[in-house]
């Protein structure tokens, strides 16, 4: 179980710009694919793989936003402060070795914290994206911000593939807590056979990883089989 958390980790994880420079030599996916290998069928499609990142009690009330063309755009209007959407893989690191993957997809639900905080920074992240920019210049433009008092996510979609690597494509449905990372609490994160995993997403925000047994659909999920 935690060799894939660590996997894991270095999806979302920030890494510094000299990095980021070097990046390009090192990843098989070196550059963006064609914008349409990045995109859903349908936006309905991607609405329900975007609610399906929490229970229906959260993601049904959820604001869902999809991507186009030109962007992030506003599917749904919710009612209870969530943005559930679908991230693609230029979320992560910039030196990640699936920077460019088209076929990555991340359903996640943000509540009203950590969508003004975090998520404004990926929103922003796919605008540089959408530009034409490299992930060097993305990594000189990025000045990361504490999150919000109270962030976390749902990340509990049975169809997430959040990595190409074998083992963490789907990983185990979870809970995200956001927290600065001169405030974040001790947990007993990173104890083997335990269920919570900490890391980090950039040098000021540190994030407690809280497994839990079953995907959003109510079917259960791998954590509680998993072979250690």
């Amino acid at each position: 179980m935690q060799r894939h958390i660590w996997a894991y980790l270095a999806l979302v994880g920030a890494l510094s710009i000299g990095q980021a420079q070097g990046a390009a030599a090192k990843m098989p996916y070196s550059t963006m694919a064609p914008l349409s290998q990045y995109l859903s069928k349908s936006a309905t499609d991607e609405m329900a793989l975007a609610r399906s990142a929490a229970p229906a009690q959260v993601s049904d009330k959820a604001q869902v936003l999809t991507l186009g063309r030109h962007g992030y755009e506003v599917a749904a209007r919710g009612t209870n402060g969530f943005v559930c959407l679908v991230e693609r893989s230029w979320e992560g690191n910039f030196e990640n070795k699936d920077f460019w993957n088209p076929a990555i997809r991340t359903p996640m639900c943000y509540n009203a914290a950590a969508a003004h905080s975090l998520l404004r920074e990926f929103l922003e992240r796919t605008d540089w994206v959408l530009a034409g920019m490299s992930p060097a210049q993305m990594a000189r433009r990025t000045k990361a911000a504490p999150p919000d008092e109270g962030s976390m996510a749902y990340m509990m979609s049975r169809q997430q593939v959040i990595c190409s690597d074998a083992g963490c494509s789907r990983w185990y449905p979870h809970l995200m807590f956001f927290f600065p990372s001169d405030a974040a609490p001790n947990w007993g994160a990173n104890r083997n056979g335990g269920p919570v995993f900490s890391g980090h997403f950039d040098p000021r925000t540190a994030v407690l990883f809280v497994l839990v047994p079953m995907w959003s659909d109510g079917t259960p999920g791998v954590a509680g089989s998993h072979k250690k």
